[in-house]
């Protein structure tokens, strides 16, 4: 396969909607909701770094195995606290494409970061699969 330049397929990170690291839980919820996501990304709020990603399964299990949750009470859950690391992983800009391919069957989309862990934008299953298709 031909070498792809990773960057052409990337959505930049200001046409991404994200989550900061001061958010809540019910914000967290509120921002999928509006933006019909079932996955976010979640940033450093001053220095842009990728954080995570929270899916609409974490939400759920959060109130699932919290025998005490209420909506409003959600407002008090720092958004940071159900944050998994094994979710999500980054690529770079330099990661090998049969290994960008490899992640994106994993996950719904890839976030990208720079050489110091800030988001660059994400690269989704969507455009991925266009781009293999128009160039078989």
């Amino acid at each position: 396969m031909k070498k792809v330049n990773i960057l052409s397929l990337l959505i930049p990170k200001n046409n991404v909607a994200c989550l900061d690291n001061s958010m809540t839980f019910r914000q967290g919820l509120e921002k999928m909701k509006a933006h019909k996501y079932a996955a976010i990304p979640i940033v450093d709020n001053e220095s842009g770094i990728y954080l995570g990603t929270i899916s609409e399964g974490d939400l759920l299990w959060k109130i699932v195995n919290d025998d005490e949750f209420d909506l409003k009470g959600s407002e008090d859950i720092p958004i940071t606290s159900i944050v998994r690391n094994d979710y999500m992983y980054a690529c770079t800009v330099d990661t090998d494409f049969d290994e960008l391919v490899k992640r994106v069957t994993q996950q719904n989309f890839v976030p990208i970061v720079d050489d110091r862990g800030i988001l660059m934008g994400i690269i989704t299953r969507k455009a991925l699969i266009n781009h293999l298709l128009e160039n078989k």
